[in-house]
């Protein structure tokens, strides 16, 4: 094993360009850690948000971003029990991915399933994750109910396609160009929508025989947001995931009250921190979704180490669809 290995580091928080490959030094491990070289780290819109310092987690510079990683065990401390050098893994933290190697606690490391390349490994878990709480866990999709997806064309976005149609729902969903349209499609939307469409929620309507959608899934925020809950129909769940447009929006609560919808929050990694046993349903749930080949990531766009700057701005350009992956160690 080298004493050193190579990062991609930002240095100030001015964006992707303060992003610099450097090497850095091996740091030895703690009881219950695991050392692993990294051949795959997913890009998600966080990384970059981070760059600019405008994500909730906001570390100082110099820092490595990365949230999710896939690769194999070189190395194992003291403490660990479930895993041994030679394993194929998936993990994640808030950042230190890209990075050609990655220390991680045992608990925050799983076993990469078979049927997932280290690619698609690096950028399923997160997405997965939190498509399946939101459409099982929070909303409780019901075969046969509407869901309109915001977003579909992202990572977390296409998730929840896949994940909806499984369930036997009928999907509309949004993206910005007829390309990213083709793709929703391809993944299993029933119809897909132009989110700027002044026409959004009457198109939503048409489609749903006046009705509107049961269930709303939102990673974008901002005023499609307010846009969507027009589309709602009476008693329907509005689940509030993300905020990608960099826009909060806030909601008429008369609107809510005189339709009868509910506004859902969520946040799956601390849903699962508060209840380990919601945390293992959904574990082994997705496993076996992943065999099945359920919500398999769509990746579009694939970079190497050297080229993080550029991956970075493929995500700030809206050009990814689906999923971006750093290929570390092919």
């Amino acid at each position: 094993m080298s004493d050193t290995y190579r990062t991609a580091v930002c240095t100030a928080l001015t964006g992707p360009d303060s992003v610099q490959v450097k090497e850095r030094k091996a740091k030895p491990l703690k009881d219950g850690e695991v050392r692993i070289a990294v051949k795959a780290a997913g890009l998600n819109f966080p990384d970059l948000l981070m760059t600019y310092g405008k994500y909730q987690f906001r570390p100082d510079p110099p820092f490595v971003p990365g949230l999710e990683i896939a690769g194999e065990i070189i190395e194992v401390a003291s403490g660990v029990t479930a895993l041994s050098t030679g394993d194929r893994v998936m993990g994640g933290s808030k950042g230190n991915g890209f990075a050609e190697q990655i220390i991680l606690s045992e608990s925050s490391v799983r076993p990469l399933p078979t049927a997932l390349s280290f690619a698609e490994g690096a950028c399923w878990h997160g997405a997965a994750i939190t498509a399946w709480h939101a459409l099982n866990d929070k909303a409780e999709l019901l075969d046969g109910e509407t869901v309109l997806i915001l977003g579909a064309s992202g990572g977390v976005g296409m998730a929840a396609v896949k994940l909806a149609k499984y369930k036997g729902a009928v999907v509309i969903a949004t993206g910005s160009n007829d390309e990213k349209r083709r793709a929703i499609e391809k993944a299993g939307a029933d119809h897909s929508l132009d989110p700027a469409d002044p026409d959004l929620a009457a198109e939503v309507k048409e489609l749903t025989d006046g009705k509107g959608v049961d269930v709303v899934f939102d990673p974008v925020g901002g005023d499609l947001a307010i846009k969507a809950t027009r589309s709602i129909a009476w008693g329907g769940r509005y689940l509030i995931v993300g905020f990608a447009s960099g826009d909060i929006p806030s909601f008429p609560a008369n609107h809510a009250l005189i339709k009868g919808y509910s506004l859902i929050g969520l946040r799956a990694g601390e849903s699962a921190r508060r209840d380990p046993e919601l945390a293992k349903r959904s574990e082994t749930m997705l496993r076996k979704l992943a065999e099945e080949g359920v919500m398999r990531p769509h990746i579009s766009h694939s970079f190497t180490l050297d080229d993080t700057v550029a991956a970075l701005e493929a995500l700030e350009q809206r050009a990814v669809i689906g999923r971006a992956v750093i290929d570390i160690a092919p």
